[in-house]
């Protein structure tokens, strides 16, 4: 068994590991780079060493320095977790050289299933189905274009040697794959140090269903049954489950078979994931992980294995635990990925400090992965992922209303996160019923903050901003008058920004409750005020109109920085703004391009006085290893360019100036 482990790695994989490691009693290293010096994963390892400076390839991505570590703290083995070297074929080789044991695939099968046009290449020769495609060597705009072409559109490019989304791209037309090809270069290259790409004809009605893979080194190999990954934004999956819904047992059975026959073409070990795009019941090869999946909870869940204590052992020799035979599939698991973003911004990654977090109470039904804490920055150098919650059920069901209510117990204020969203999409219908595709998002987005909810947010924070700061005198003192008074009441005008938008909240304190008039809409509650010791956030419970037949609705209250209050709801959480806060002096500047996030310019595309048309492509900024592309919201000239590539910015910065 392996003695002592570094996890060349960061964030909730990384806690993940350790906790498997230390329960089989193996001592673990983490590493960490400058903006993680505090991170959580530093603090559980037995020993946390120093990687280099924040940017990826200097810490996470440096091979030498790793190596250096794990020989300095005699390291018999190194995990690499998913993404930065886990599919790094040079980096398993030189683990090999080193005499430290890599918990992963040979050099050989992630170098065969690592180029994805490679792996196409094998799938095709074992008679998988594969989606036409060009995946040759001759990667000039030129040719590439002609293959484009050929296949026609809409078509998608992928980085050959790598996953998670970073330099995919859907190109609707002929005249903006030249662009297209550009971004995801770029985007590749930084993200795996290669910018080869491959083309695919775009399946837009496509299931993502992949299925789970293990090895061991005497060649034995067995099928974890299958996960659907369908619900994706920005090519990267939100929302997971297992096993895939609706599939037959035939069907299940027939592309677990094709993806241990992939694994065994390649001599493969420990684990791994064949990606399949399945269109009705057939399936097409879409790609190999050749490392563990972040979705690997929900295949743990319903199968009660620990898949980390697997590559352990096997990476240690081991034969596998169980055959095929001895593993089951038990009810159902969905999991749901938290990211620091901001889905009504088209997900934009969000960064900025943590001020209060709060996690429902796992169980056995409820795991929490993450890598986080209140107090804890989110950086843009790293993935936006915060955490996953995965919920098990006796039916898929039960295991959409236990993830619902996890999502509703969750809170967490200082950024803007994607909580909202994965609540919509688990109570939208057609998730419910199980009608899933890869443009699920695209069908069903995130509707815009609804009338109803608007009053909710506003009367929580108009009856915070009362009783905290505009309240005239202490409340016993007031109940003091009241007893003398049935008439006494407490009025103020409490002002608000929401959306952006100036409102004006009537307050009225009463002996059994509270009246608020909203745009002339008249709302009468009862309201229990609570306010907690540490000082940090308040509890508002509160029953709108008949206290005898509402329902009791518990909201929480946190205060920001920057006269800014965080108001959550359990299906919606905001910020409404107080006077005082800068967007009450802001003045028009919709004609000036902001920084939408924190992040560097990669490359400018206009010049000081060109003329540029409403959506002309301005400049491109990189966040969190992806990059976003900044258009222009109007005709005009440019003025003045106020960055250059390379410079790093802060969200809502202007970024150039126009004239008419």
């Amino acid at each position: 068994m392996i003695k002592r482990l570094l996890i060349a790695n960061r964030g909730e994989i990384a806690c993940r590991i350790i906790k498997t490691a230390h329960a089989l009693g193996v001592e673990t290293i983490a590493i960490y780079s400058d903006a993680d010096h505090r991170a959580l994963h530093t603090t559980m390892a037995t020993k946390a060493v120093y990687a280099g400076p924040s940017p990826a390839l200097e810490s996470y991505l440096d091979i030498e320095t790793i190596l250096t570590i794990a020989g300095q703290e005699n390291a018999d083995a190194i995990h690499p977790g998913y993404g930065f070297l886990s599919e790094n074929a040079d980096f398993s080789e030189a683990c090999l050289q080193r005499g430290i044991t890599f918990i992963g695939p040979p050099a050989s099968a992630i170098r065969a299933m690592g180029s994805k046009s490679e792996a196409k290449k094998i799938m095709g020769q074992a008679g998988v189905p594969l989606v036409p495609g060009y995946h040759g060597d001759d990667q000039s705009h030129e040719q590439l274009m002609a293959e484009a072409d050929l296949i026609s559109y809409p078509l998608l490019i992928k980085a050959a040697f790598g996953g998670g989304g970073k330099g995919m791209r859907v190109v609707e037309t002929r005249e903006t794959l030249k662009q297209h090809l550009d971004s995801a270069r770029r985007e590749a290259k930084k993200a795996f140090g290669n910018d080869q790409l491959l083309l695919e004809r775009f399946v837009t009605k496509a299931r993502h269903v992949e299925v789970q893979i293990f090895f061991d080194h005497q060649r034995n190999g067995v099928y974890l049954f299958d996960r659907d990954c369908s619900l994706q934004r920005r090519h990267q999956k939100v929302i997971e489950e297992a096993p895939a819904p609706g599939l037959s047992p035939e069907l299940r059975e027939a592309m677990g078979n094709a993806a241990v026959a992939a694994g065994q073409a390649i001599g493969y070990q420990g684990a791994g994931t064949v990606e399949f795009l399945l269109d009705g019941d057939q399936f097409y090869f879409m790609e190999m992980n050749t490392r563990l999946q972040v979705e690997h909870p929900v295949t743990e869940m319903v199968t009660d294995l620990d898949l980390v204590e697997w590559q352990i052992r096997v990476a240690s020799g081991e034969p596998l635990p169980l055959d095929q035979e001895a593993i089951h599939c038990h009810g159902h698991a969905i999991e749901a990925r938290l990211y620091a973003e901001n889905p009504r911004q088209d997900f934009l990654p969000t960064s900025g400090r943590i001020i209060a977090l709060e996690w429902p109470a796992t169980h056995g039904n409820l795991r929490i992965d993450t890598g986080i804490q209140a107090g804890d920055s989110i950086t843009a150098w790293y993935d936006p992922m915060m955490a996953k919650i995965i919920a098990r059920g006796s039916s898929r069901e039960a295991a959409i209303k236990q993830l619902q209510e996890a999502l509703a117990q969750y809170y967490q204020a200082g950024i803007c996160d994607n909580r909202d969203f994965l609540t919509h999409l688990l109570k939208t219908p057609e998730f419910i019923e199980a009608r899933l595709s890869t443009d699920f998002i695209d069908q069903y987005p995130f509707p815009s903050l609804s009338q109803e909810h608007q009053h909710l947010l506003l009367t929580v924070a108009a009856i915070y901003q009362f009783e905290t700061l505009n309240q005239p005198q202490p409340v016993h003192d007031l109940l003091i008058k009241q007893q003398f008074d049935s008439t006494f009441t407490t009025e103020s005008l409490i002002q608000l920004y929401l959306d952006e938008q100036r409102w004006q909240v009537s307050v009225t304190k009463k002996s059994d409750g509270y009246r608020l008039c909203i745009e002339d809409k008249e709302l009468d509650l009862t309201a229990d005020f609570k306010k907690e010791t540490q000082g940090m956030s308040c509890t508002v419970s509160f029953q709108i109109e008949d206290k005898d037949k509402a329902p009791l609705l518990n909201c929480r209250i946190i205060p920001l920085p920057g006269e800014l209050l965080k108001v959550i709801l359990p299906d919606i959480s905001y910020e409404v703004a107080l006077p005082g806060h800068p967007i009450e002096h802001e003045e028009d500047q919709g004609h000036f391009p902001i920084a939408p996030m924190s992040g560097s310019i990669t490359c400018i595309m206009v010049t000081e006085g060109q003329s540029v048309d409403q959506g002309t492509p301005l400049l491109v900024m990189e966040a969190m290893k992806m990059e976003h592309c900044i258009t222009a919201k109007e005709s005009g000239i440019v003025e003045r360019i106020l960055y250059q590539a390379g410079d790093q910015v802060a969200a809502g910065s202007p970024l150039l100036t126009f004239r008419e």
